[in-house]
Protein backbone atom coordinates (compact mmCIF):
# COMPACT_ATOMS: atom_id res chain seq x y z
CA UNK A 1 0.00 0.00 0.00
CA UNK A 2 1.30 3.48 -0.98
CA UNK A 3 1.53 6.60 1.56
CA UNK A 4 0.62 9.98 0.95
CA UNK A 5 1.57 12.22 3.59
CA UNK A 6 -1.11 14.84 2.49
CA UNK A 7 -4.24 12.05 1.97
CA UNK A 8 -6.99 14.96 2.29
CA UNK A 9 -4.93 18.04 3.33
CA UNK A 10 -5.18 20.38 -0.20
CA UNK A 11 -6.51 18.15 -1.99
CA UNK A 12 -8.61 20.02 -4.20
CA UNK A 13 -6.67 22.97 -4.64
CA UNK A 14 -3.55 20.94 -6.02
CA UNK A 15 -6.71 19.18 -8.26
CA UNK A 16 -7.48 23.31 -8.71
CA UNK A 17 -3.80 24.29 -9.50
CA UNK A 18 -3.34 21.27 -11.73
CA UNK A 19 -6.80 21.57 -13.99
CA UNK A 20 -5.71 25.39 -14.29
CA UNK A 21 -2.47 24.14 -15.36
CA UNK A 22 -4.07 22.21 -18.21
CA UNK A 23 -6.36 24.68 -19.21
CA UNK A 24 -3.79 27.03 -19.75
CA UNK A 25 -1.86 24.74 -22.15
CA UNK A 26 -5.50 23.65 -23.91
CA UNK A 27 -5.94 27.48 -24.18
CA UNK A 28 -3.60 27.82 -27.05
CA UNK A 29 -4.22 24.39 -29.29
CA UNK A 30 -6.77 26.54 -31.29
CA UNK A 31 -4.57 29.35 -32.50
CA UNK A 32 -1.56 26.67 -32.95
CA UNK A 33 -3.48 24.25 -34.91
CA UNK A 34 -4.74 27.56 -37.02
CA UNK A 35 -1.26 28.31 -37.67
CA UNK A 36 -0.53 24.32 -38.41
CA UNK A 37 -3.35 23.90 -41.16
CA UNK A 38 -2.72 27.18 -42.94
CA UNK A 39 0.23 25.64 -44.42
CA UNK A 40 0.32 21.76 -43.52
CA UNK A 41 -1.98 19.07 -44.10
CA UNK A 42 -5.20 19.14 -41.62
CA UNK A 43 -5.15 15.16 -41.55
CA UNK A 44 -1.22 15.41 -40.16
CA UNK A 45 -1.77 17.84 -37.95
CA UNK A 46 -4.85 15.59 -36.66
CA UNK A 47 -3.02 12.70 -37.26
CA UNK A 48 0.72 13.36 -36.58
CA UNK A 49 0.30 15.19 -33.67
CA UNK A 50 -0.67 11.76 -32.18
CA UNK A 51 1.98 10.15 -33.60
CA UNK A 52 4.73 12.06 -31.90
CA UNK A 53 2.84 12.68 -28.57
CA UNK A 54 2.51 8.55 -28.83
CA UNK A 55 6.28 8.62 -29.30
CA UNK A 56 6.61 10.48 -26.21
CA UNK A 57 4.11 8.53 -24.25
CA UNK A 58 6.18 5.14 -24.78
CA UNK A 59 9.70 6.39 -24.30
CA UNK A 60 7.67 8.15 -20.83
CA UNK A 61 5.96 4.68 -19.89
CA UNK A 62 9.30 2.48 -20.45
CA UNK A 63 11.01 5.21 -17.95
CA UNK A 64 8.86 4.94 -15.24
CA UNK A 65 8.08 1.05 -15.94
CA UNK A 66 4.25 1.07 -15.93
CA UNK A 67 2.33 -1.98 -15.51
CA UNK A 68 0.00 -2.78 -18.18
CA UNK A 69 -3.52 -1.63 -18.15
CA UNK A 70 -6.05 -4.36 -17.44
CA UNK A 71 -8.79 -5.72 -19.88
CA UNK A 72 -11.41 -3.39 -18.44
CA UNK A 73 -9.47 -0.12 -18.35
CA UNK A 74 -8.10 -0.81 -22.01
CA UNK A 75 -11.87 -0.87 -23.21
CA UNK A 76 -11.75 2.52 -21.29
CA UNK A 77 -8.93 3.80 -22.79
CA UNK A 78 -10.06 3.29 -26.23
CA UNK A 79 -12.83 5.63 -25.47
CA UNK A 80 -10.55 8.08 -24.20
CA UNK A 81 -8.51 7.86 -27.35
CA UNK A 82 -11.81 7.99 -29.79
CA UNK A 83 -12.62 11.31 -28.32
CA UNK A 84 -9.20 13.31 -27.27
CA UNK A 85 -6.76 11.60 -29.44
CA UNK A 86 -8.49 11.04 -33.04
CA UNK A 87 -11.82 12.85 -32.74
CA UNK A 88 -11.26 16.07 -31.47
CA UNK A 89 -7.98 16.63 -33.26
CA UNK A 90 -9.54 15.46 -36.37
CA UNK A 91 -12.35 17.67 -36.45
CA UNK A 92 -11.20 20.99 -35.35
CA UNK A 93 -8.16 20.73 -37.62
CA UNK A 94 -10.67 20.08 -40.71
CA UNK A 95 -13.01 23.13 -39.04
CA UNK A 96 -9.86 25.17 -38.85
CA UNK A 97 -8.85 25.04 -42.36
CA UNK A 98 -12.11 27.02 -42.97
CA UNK A 99 -12.76 28.63 -40.13
CA UNK A 100 -11.04 30.99 -37.49
CA UNK A 101 -9.49 30.21 -34.06
CA UNK A 102 -11.44 33.00 -32.52
CA UNK A 103 -14.83 31.65 -34.09
CA UNK A 104 -13.75 28.41 -33.08
CA UNK A 105 -13.53 29.37 -28.99
CA UNK A 106 -16.61 30.24 -29.03
CA UNK A 107 -18.54 26.87 -30.01
CA UNK A 108 -15.96 25.31 -27.91
CA UNK A 109 -17.53 27.25 -25.23
CA UNK A 110 -19.94 24.74 -24.24
CA UNK A 111 -17.46 21.84 -23.74
CA UNK A 112 -17.55 22.25 -19.66
CA UNK A 113 -21.49 21.33 -20.37
CA UNK A 114 -20.83 18.54 -22.55
CA UNK A 115 -18.23 17.26 -20.23
CA UNK A 116 -20.87 17.69 -17.17
CA UNK A 117 -23.25 15.78 -19.24
CA UNK A 118 -20.89 13.06 -19.74
CA UNK A 119 -19.87 12.74 -16.43
CA UNK A 120 -23.41 12.71 -15.16
CA UNK A 121 -24.17 9.88 -18.17
CA UNK A 122 -21.41 8.03 -17.04
CA UNK A 123 -22.21 8.11 -12.75
CA UNK A 124 -25.68 7.48 -13.18
CA UNK A 125 -26.90 10.74 -11.29
CA UNK A 126 -30.03 12.39 -11.76
CA UNK A 127 -29.52 16.30 -12.14
CA UNK A 128 -32.58 18.52 -11.57
CA UNK A 129 -34.51 20.19 -14.78
CA UNK A 130 -32.15 23.21 -14.12
CA UNK A 131 -28.82 21.41 -15.24
CA UNK A 132 -30.97 20.41 -18.63
CA UNK A 133 -32.25 23.42 -19.06
CA UNK A 134 -29.10 25.05 -18.78
CA UNK A 135 -27.09 22.92 -20.71
CA UNK A 136 -29.76 23.32 -23.80
CA UNK A 137 -30.11 27.22 -23.32
CA UNK A 138 -26.03 27.05 -24.08
CA UNK A 139 -26.25 24.92 -26.85
CA UNK A 140 -29.28 26.74 -28.10
CA UNK A 141 -26.92 30.31 -27.91
CA UNK A 142 -23.78 28.23 -30.00
CA UNK A 143 -26.71 26.97 -32.53
CA UNK A 144 -27.83 30.37 -32.80
CA UNK A 145 -24.60 32.37 -33.08
CA UNK A 146 -23.68 29.91 -35.98
CA UNK A 147 -26.57 30.30 -37.65
CA UNK A 148 -26.66 34.51 -37.16
CA UNK A 149 -23.06 35.66 -37.77
CA UNK A 150 -21.16 32.35 -39.57
CA UNK A 151 -19.61 33.38 -43.04
CA UNK A 152 -22.56 31.41 -44.82
CA UNK A 153 -25.06 34.44 -43.84
CA UNK A 154 -27.35 32.75 -41.87
CA UNK A 155 -26.41 28.93 -42.59
CA UNK A 156 -24.01 26.51 -40.63
CA UNK A 157 -21.09 25.81 -41.91
CA UNK A 158 -19.43 21.86 -42.47
CA UNK A 159 -16.42 23.66 -40.17
CA UNK A 160 -19.23 24.58 -37.75
CA UNK A 161 -20.55 21.39 -37.53
CA UNK A 162 -17.00 19.50 -37.38
CA UNK A 163 -16.42 21.72 -34.43
CA UNK A 164 -19.68 20.54 -32.34
CA UNK A 165 -19.17 17.35 -32.99
CA UNK A 166 -15.31 17.62 -31.73
CA UNK A 167 -17.11 19.47 -28.52
CA UNK A 168 -18.95 15.98 -28.07
CA UNK A 169 -16.35 13.65 -28.48
CA UNK A 170 -13.81 15.84 -26.33
CA UNK A 171 -16.47 16.13 -23.60
CA UNK A 172 -16.73 12.29 -23.59
CA UNK A 173 -13.27 11.68 -23.39
CA UNK A 174 -12.68 14.18 -20.78
CA UNK A 175 -15.08 12.72 -18.87
CA UNK A 176 -14.22 8.57 -19.09
CA UNK A 177 -10.27 10.14 -18.71
CA UNK A 178 -10.48 12.19 -15.40
CA UNK A 179 -12.89 9.40 -13.90
CA UNK A 180 -10.25 6.71 -15.40
CA UNK A 181 -7.20 8.51 -14.06
CA UNK A 182 -8.17 8.05 -10.45
CA UNK A 183 -6.99 4.42 -10.90
CA UNK A 184 -3.86 4.98 -13.47
CA UNK A 185 -2.87 8.43 -12.48
CA UNK A 186 -3.41 11.51 -15.10
CA UNK A 187 0.20 10.72 -17.06
CA UNK A 188 -0.73 7.08 -17.41
CA UNK A 189 -4.11 8.01 -18.88
CA UNK A 190 -3.39 10.08 -21.55
CA UNK A 191 0.55 8.10 -22.49
CA UNK A 192 -1.68 4.13 -22.33
CA UNK A 193 -4.61 6.22 -25.15
CA UNK A 194 -1.80 7.80 -27.25
CA UNK A 195 -0.19 3.90 -27.31
CA UNK A 196 -3.54 2.39 -28.30
CA UNK A 197 -4.64 4.82 -31.23
CA UNK A 198 -0.85 4.24 -33.12
CA UNK A 199 -1.73 1.25 -34.83
CA UNK A 200 -4.43 3.87 -36.43
CA UNK A 201 -2.69 6.74 -36.21
CA UNK A 202 0.57 6.17 -38.20
CA UNK A 203 -0.49 4.18 -40.94
CA UNK A 204 -2.47 7.67 -41.72
CA UNK A 205 -0.23 10.16 -40.98
CA UNK A 206 2.21 8.35 -43.26
CA UNK A 207 -0.34 8.36 -46.29
CA UNK A 208 -1.08 11.65 -45.48
CA UNK A 209 2.49 12.77 -45.76
CA UNK A 210 2.72 10.39 -48.92
CA UNK A 211 -0.45 11.93 -50.76
CA UNK A 212 0.88 15.71 -49.82
CA UNK A 213 4.68 15.68 -48.84
CA UNK A 214 5.22 18.73 -45.88
CA UNK A 215 6.42 21.78 -47.10
CA UNK A 216 5.81 24.67 -44.68
CA UNK A 217 7.79 27.49 -42.82
CA UNK A 218 8.61 27.80 -39.49
CA UNK A 219 5.58 29.10 -37.83
CA UNK A 220 3.19 26.09 -39.05
CA UNK A 221 5.85 23.71 -37.38
CA UNK A 222 5.72 25.53 -34.06
CA UNK A 223 2.46 25.39 -34.04
CA UNK A 224 2.33 22.01 -35.21
CA UNK A 225 4.87 21.11 -32.12
CA UNK A 226 3.05 22.92 -29.44
CA UNK A 227 0.05 20.88 -30.06
CA UNK A 228 1.99 17.48 -30.61
CA UNK A 229 4.10 18.15 -27.37
CA UNK A 230 1.71 20.34 -25.01
CA UNK A 231 -1.84 19.90 -26.34
CA UNK A 232 -1.83 16.10 -26.97
CA UNK A 233 0.52 15.63 -24.41
CA UNK A 234 1.98 17.66 -21.18
CA UNK A 235 -1.34 19.49 -21.03
CA UNK A 236 -2.96 16.18 -20.59
CA UNK A 237 -0.47 15.16 -17.71
CA UNK A 238 -1.88 18.40 -15.25
CA UNK A 239 -5.77 18.19 -16.34
CA UNK A 240 -6.46 14.43 -15.90
CA UNK A 241 -4.37 14.32 -12.60
CA UNK A 242 -6.72 17.57 -11.80
CA UNK A 243 -9.78 15.83 -12.79
CA UNK A 244 -9.03 13.21 -10.95
CA UNK A 245 -7.60 14.64 -7.35
CA UNK A 246 -10.38 16.93 -7.49
CA UNK A 247 -13.37 15.87 -9.73
CA UNK A 248 -14.51 15.83 -12.28
CA UNK A 249 -17.67 18.56 -11.71
CA UNK A 250 -15.01 20.55 -9.27
CA UNK A 251 -12.07 21.14 -11.25
CA UNK A 252 -14.01 21.14 -14.79
CA UNK A 253 -15.55 24.65 -13.60
CA UNK A 254 -12.14 25.56 -14.21
CA UNK A 255 -12.81 25.28 -17.94
CA UNK A 256 -15.24 27.93 -17.94
CA UNK A 257 -12.10 30.32 -18.50
CA UNK A 258 -10.74 28.30 -21.72
CA UNK A 259 -12.80 29.98 -24.34
CA UNK A 260 -11.73 33.48 -22.93
CA UNK A 261 -7.95 32.66 -23.35
CA UNK A 262 -8.64 31.08 -26.43
CA UNK A 263 -9.82 34.85 -27.72
CA UNK A 264 -7.77 36.60 -26.40
CA UNK A 265 -4.30 34.27 -28.12
CA UNK A 266 -6.19 34.71 -31.34
CA UNK A 267 -5.82 38.42 -30.87
CA UNK A 268 -2.37 38.76 -29.73
CA UNK A 269 -0.91 35.56 -31.76
CA UNK A 270 -3.22 36.21 -34.69
CA UNK A 271 -4.63 39.28 -35.27
CA UNK A 272 -7.86 37.71 -35.71
CA UNK A 273 -11.09 40.29 -35.10
CA UNK A 274 -12.96 38.83 -32.34
CA UNK A 275 -16.61 40.74 -33.22
CA UNK A 276 -19.08 41.35 -30.26
CA UNK A 277 -20.96 38.87 -31.13
CA UNK A 278 -19.14 36.40 -31.02
CA UNK A 279 -18.55 37.72 -27.31
CA UNK A 280 -21.68 37.61 -26.23
CA UNK A 281 -22.24 34.44 -27.76
CA UNK A 282 -19.21 33.45 -25.48
CA UNK A 283 -20.83 35.22 -22.16
CA UNK A 284 -23.87 33.81 -22.95
CA UNK A 285 -22.70 30.62 -22.76
CA UNK A 286 -20.13 30.93 -20.04
CA UNK A 287 -23.17 31.95 -17.93
CA UNK A 288 -25.24 28.73 -19.26
CA UNK A 289 -22.54 26.50 -18.05
CA UNK A 290 -22.09 28.19 -14.97
CA UNK A 291 -25.84 27.35 -13.82
CA UNK A 292 -25.08 23.57 -15.35
CA UNK A 293 -22.10 23.23 -13.07
CA UNK A 294 -23.67 24.83 -9.90
CA UNK A 295 -26.35 22.10 -10.91
CA UNK A 296 -24.22 19.28 -11.42
CA UNK A 297 -22.46 19.82 -7.85
CA UNK A 298 -25.70 20.06 -5.53
CA UNK A 299 -25.82 16.82 -4.67
CA UNK A 300 -25.60 15.24 -1.20
CA UNK A 301 -21.94 15.87 0.25
CA UNK A 302 -21.60 12.23 1.09
CA UNK A 303 -21.23 11.22 -3.13
CA UNK A 304 -18.34 13.84 -3.25
CA UNK A 305 -16.43 14.07 -0.30
CA UNK A 306 -12.63 13.47 -0.19
CA UNK A 307 -13.43 11.92 3.49
CA UNK A 308 -14.48 8.88 2.36
CA UNK A 309 -11.96 7.63 0.14
CA UNK A 310 -9.35 4.82 0.24
CA UNK A 311 -5.50 4.29 -0.22
CA UNK A 312 -5.63 0.79 -0.97
CA UNK A 313 -4.20 0.74 -4.93
CA UNK A 314 -4.75 -3.21 -5.28
CA UNK A 315 -8.29 -3.18 -4.91
CA UNK A 316 -9.80 0.29 -5.49
CA UNK A 317 -13.01 0.79 -4.69
CA UNK A 318 -15.70 3.43 -6.25
CA UNK A 319 -13.59 6.88 -6.69
CA UNK A 320 -16.10 8.35 -4.16
CA UNK A 321 -14.54 6.16 -1.80
CA UNK A 322 -11.19 7.23 -1.48
CA UNK A 323 -9.41 9.24 0.69
CA UNK A 324 -6.30 10.32 -0.90
CA UNK A 325 -5.85 11.39 -4.17
CA UNK A 326 -4.20 9.20 -7.07
CA UNK A 327 -0.78 9.31 -7.87
CA UNK A 328 0.06 12.39 -10.66
CA UNK A 329 2.98 10.56 -12.31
Amino acid sequence: MKVHSNATIGSRVTGSALGGLGVLAFSMSLPATQVAVDELDPWLVAFGRAVGAGLLAWAYLRLVRAPRPTAVQWRRLAVVATGVVVGFPLFTSLALTTQTAAHGAVVIAVLPAVTAVFAVLRAGERPPPMFWAASGTGLAAVLIFLGTVGRASGAVEPADLFLLVAVLLCGLGYAEGGALAQDLGGARTICWALILSLPATAPITAIAVLAQPPNADTAAWLGFGYVTVVSMFLGFFAWYAGLARGGIAHVGQIQLVQPVLTLGWSVLLLNEPVTLPAVGAALLVLSCVVVTQRARNSRPATAESPTHELANPDAPPPAYLRTSPPDVD
